[in-house]
């Protein structure tokens, strides 16, 4: 008896040590708000004859204005040695519908295992960031705030990746950033200036190229300074061929008690499958954060494109916008939040034909200029929770 009940006793130690050796974390962000927005068109498609439309204002409710509402798992075990098992399966959907996000996919946001050791890093495998996006996330101001940020502009449509392969290293205040995609998985319907759909799934036998992506980054956080440098290239189906979407880009920070200032360079080239020239420009950025008290928050960003060329036009109008958004938490999971843009020559994310009116897409909800207008402007009040 007394054996019987020392090896249950063991059994139930080693297994309450197995147990601990893993975790699963499930977690979560609810995001809606009111939006009123000006000067609005609709994206220019085949099915309305590519006319973006006469102005409207329209009045909205709204999924995401300053986090993507998303729900999530994540979780790690214990290998041994120190090395661990890792996986996330991140869901994106609009709270204002229910309706699912990023083309209906079940974990659209992320979708990744892989392994990781300290000292040597992570590699995972799966639906996930690209590197330089990742890398500029604590660069830019709004950090990405879903509904006035210009996100795509800055780093292209293809900042999330499906079937990639992706290294993580941390080196001290050194972060390191590698993948390489076998199909990204993004597809943009034939818009004004473009005779067919760009991208598609990828992975064809015998085109290796087609719809594949690479790129990296390494950031730097040390004290007060934070640097960074990346580089991200897509190769999307265009036609029968694939083109190149290059970017490349520089950014730096400074954090002086409350206030945090940000800013940085993107240089961008898009070609064709007959390597012609698409679009060639220059983005520049400049924002800061102030922490006015532990629970009211403050944001300033301003954007400008320099566009060299857009489709063989080289006296494109500039497009910029300056955005504001002041957030009240009224605990570490539930805060109040008011944002307001306003964009020239462009819509607000700076939605554009340089775009793809991509945004407009992804969310479901347009913010193309109409036909006659070159500015916009758009304020949201909203509440977002985290769990």
């Amino acid at each position: 008896m007394n054996v019987k009940n020392l090896a249950m006793a063991a059994w139930l130690a080693c297994s309450g040590s197995a147990f601990a050796q893993s975790s699963v974390t499930l977690y979560g962000v609810l995001d809606v708000n009111l939006e009123y927005v000006n000067h609005l068109g609709v994206v220019p498609a085949a099915s309305n004859q590519f006319n973006r439309g006469p102005s409207n204002d329209v009045y909205r409710m709204s999924s995401g204005g300053f986090s993507g509402s998303r729900w999530g798992i994540r979780g790690t075990e214990d290998l041994g040695s120190g090395l661990k098992a890792i996986f996330v399966l991140e869901n994106g959907f609009n709270v204002d519908t229910g309706t699912l996000q990023q083309g209906g996919r079940m974990f659209g946001r992320q979708a990744f295992v892989g392994v990781q050791k300290a000292g040597i890093g992570q590699l995972s495998l799966g639906r996930q960031y690209a590197s330089m996006f990742e890398a500029l996330a604590n660069f830019a101001p709004a950090a990405y705030a879903t509904q006035y940020e210009p996100t795509v502009l800055l780093t292209g449509p293809n900042f999330r990746e499906d079937n990639t392969v992706k290294y993580t290293g941390q080196f001290g205040p050194v972060t390191a950033l590698a993948h390489y995609s076998f199909g990204v998985g993004l597809a943009l319907p034939q818009t004004v200036g473009i005779a067919t759909p760009v991208g598609g799934n990828g992975e064809i036998p015998g085109r290796a190229r087609r719809d594949s992506a690479y790129g990296a980054a390494v950031a730097y956080q040390g004290g007060p300074v934070g640097l960074t440098v990346g580089y991200d290239q897509w190769n999307p189906t265009i036609g029968t061929g694939s083109g190149t979407a290059k970017k490349a880009v520089v950014g730096a920070s400074y954090t002086y008690g409350p206030a945090k200032l940000m800013g940085g360079y993107r240089w961008g080239q898009n070609k064709n499958a007959a390597d012609v020239l698409i679009q060639r420009d220059d983005f520049y950025w400049i924002g800061a954060n102030y922490q006015v008290t532990p629970a009211v928050g403050l944001t300033l960003e301003y954007n400008y494109d320099n566009v060299k060329s857009l489709f063989g036009d080289t006296h494109v109008a500039n497009p910029w916008q300056i955005a504001f958004i002041a957030n009240y938490a009224f605990s570490k999971r539930t805060d109040l939040y008011l944002s307001t843009a306003y964009a020239k020559n462009a819509g607000l994310m700076m939605e554009s034909l340089a775009t793809v009116f991509a945004n407009s897409l992804s969310l479901g909800n347009s913010y193309t200029l109409a036909n006659g207008q070159s500015n916009m402007f758009g304020v949201a009040l909203g509440i977002r929770h985290k769990f």
